[in-house]
């Protein structure tokens, strides 16, 4: 197989344009290639309003060698082989089966590794299978009646489920976990191009489906799924907790504790809880399990139409003839905050994110259609311990909490909202203007940057006005903001070693909420990466 990056040809080309320029790079005839795939496409709009597609490709041809060498061309040279392969079974005794808390996508992934290995896991999800969590959340979007176990964060298939589905990681992968997460993303429904596109999204209709194929899947191959079964504490065995939280020497896990008092037990543990189980961080905290407070991000939703990007990103001439445009914009505050947005969601929407009675937060969400006409994304200025004003590892958490109650009590219940211009002026909004917001969930008018405080707004206005002048009209007086963004990422981190293994033996802390994912494929993949370590050490577990 030979790979050729790049091939650029115009927008409007015809399917057959790609192989025509493939063979004339090659110096062959179309005859002599035998297949030709798109490994990855993305839109270069470096010199619009000429807009190209950008591939890479593997064309297999007959006598590769001969081809290469007549070739010459840089762009084009063997295909690396990367196949991914869990390892073989290791030789550590495991009575139990592997407990997997959490059903989002590390520990979807990770139990479905266990799964089709023969080990037969047992997962726990808090909330409700994802066709039921679906109507649990949108009756909480219409009725305003919060289920603080099944919501936008809680549930089969975690956060990622309510969100655009954005599939692009810039983690590294020179093992091939990142193409094993999107092949099976395709195998249980979604749809085949994610496999090249350069930003790949699956979108919550999507996910819905998806999410439930893989649980079907694991229980199939003997693996179990327990909704509905909160975990309250682990239990532990060989040791008890010394001063200050830490572990003595040779302490293990034996279990884990349900919050109706049932335990479970299990020598092998994997913590993929996401980053919204602040009551789970506390009880761990509790059962000496050592974590650290870590920097993350707060601030806003922002609005805009999308047809204001669309023609930002790609010009009148194509704004109408490419898929919704997306945008990644960095800043830096007066004070030197970092000021970024995250999680753009072209044609989405704003949804209350809410998990916690008495407290609001957002995020942003989209369909595999893209089609809400509105443009959001979350604008968020950098946050560290130093900003939390208080101590320990859960400090962050408190922080998080402080906004999400002036949230909620700024917006009486609904999301806060209030257009950029009199965010800037410090009044509160009476009307919309002229973008027509796409929200799911009850809103209302409110100064914002009450919610937020003074450094975090400020850092949000200087953010506003620099992308004002990357994207024209970013800034515009009516763009319309949410609040509060506050579920980012994780605001703890629970150590692990090169193995994914905490300071207690067999505890192996997984996913976003421990400190090691930002998004649903790095989730995944770190699933992924904690069952290869499960696998490499443990026999199949001796229970039938």
């Amino acid at each position: 197989m030979i790979r050729i990056n790049p091939i650029t040809l115009p927008v409007h080309h015809a399917p057959a344009d790609l192989k025509r320029k493939v063979c004339a790079l090659l110096r062959i005839p179309e005859t002599e290639l035998l297949s030709c795939s798109i490994v990855r496409r993305s839109v270069d709009a470096r010199k619009k309003p000429e807009i190209f597609f950008t591939y890479m490709v593997d064309a297999e041809v007959r006598n590769e060698q001969k081809v290469l060498k007549k070739c010459r061309d840089k762009r084009a040279e063997k295909a690396p082989v990367q196949r991914y392969e869990m390892p073989s079974p290791g030789t550590a005794p495991l009575k139990e089966r592997p407990v997997i808390i959490g059903t989002g996508p590390a520990g979807l992934f990770c139990g479905l590794s266990l799964a089709e290995a023969g080990y037969r896991p047992i997962l726990l999800e808090r909330g409700e299978p994802a066709e039921e969590r679906k109507k649990t959340v949108e009756r909480f979007w219409k009725e305003g009646t919060l289920d603080p176990e099944s919501n936008v964060s809680f549930g089969e298939g975690g956060a990622g489920t309510f969100s655009d589905g954005k599939l692009n990681t810039m983690v590294k992968d020179p093992v091939g976990r990142n193409t094993a997460v999107l092949q099976t993303f395709v195998k249980y429904g979604a749809d085949p191009e994610i496999l090249w596109q350069q930003k790949p999204h699956v979108g919550t209709d999507m996910l819905v489906g998806i999410v439930s194929g893989i649980r079907k899947e694991i229980e199939r191959l003997g693996g179990e799924v327990r909704f509905r079964t909160r975990v309250e504490h682990l239990v532990t065995e060989g040791g008890l907790p010394a001063e200050g939280g830490q572990m003595s020497e040779g302490i293990r896990v034996a279990g884990v504790r349900l919050s109706g008092g049932t335990e479970i037990p299990c020598s092998v543990l994997v913590a993929a809880t996401g980053h919204s189980a602040r009551d789970t961080f506390r009880n761990f905290l509790s059962d000496g399990v050592q974590m650290e407070a870590k920097a993350f991000a707060v601030g806003v939703r922002v609005q805009h139409p999308q047809h204001l990007i669309d023609l930002s990103q790609y010009g009148e001439k194509e704004a109408e003839f490419l898929s919704p445009a997306p945008y990644k914009l960095t800043a830096k505050s007066r004070d030197g905050r970092g000021v970024y947005t995250f999680c753009m969601c072209p044609g989405g929407y704003v949804v209350n994110a809410s998990s916690e009675e008495g407290m609001t937060a957002v995020n942003g969400m989209s369909y595999h259609d893209r089609a809400s006409g509105n443009a959001n994304s979350a604008l968020i200025v950098t946050v560290t311990p130093e900003d939390f004003g208080g101590d320990g590892p859960l400090a962050g958490i408190a922080y998080q909490r402080k906004l999400e109650e002036r949230a909620f009590r700024a917006g009486k219940g609904k999301i806060p909202v209030q257009l950029y211009g009199d965010f800037r002026e410090g009044k509160v909004s009476e009307a919309f203007g002229g973008v027509q917001p796409k929200f799911r969930g009850d809103t209302s008018f409110a100064d914002l940057n009450e919610v937020l405080g003074p450094e975090v707004s400020e850092a949000v206005k200087d953010g506003m006005e620099q992308f004002g002048r990357k994207i024209k009209g970013f800034d515009r007086p009516d763009a319309v903001l949410a609040g509060v963004e506050s579920r980012t990422s994780s605001p703890v981190r629970i150590p692990r070693d090169e193995h994914c293994e905490a300071e207690i033996a067999g505890f192996y802390p997984c996913g976003e909420g421990a400190g090691y994912a930002g998004g649903i494929t790095s989730a995944a993949m770190d699933g992924l990466r904690v069952a290869e370590q499960i696998i490499a050490k443990y026999a199949l577990p001796a229970e039938v």
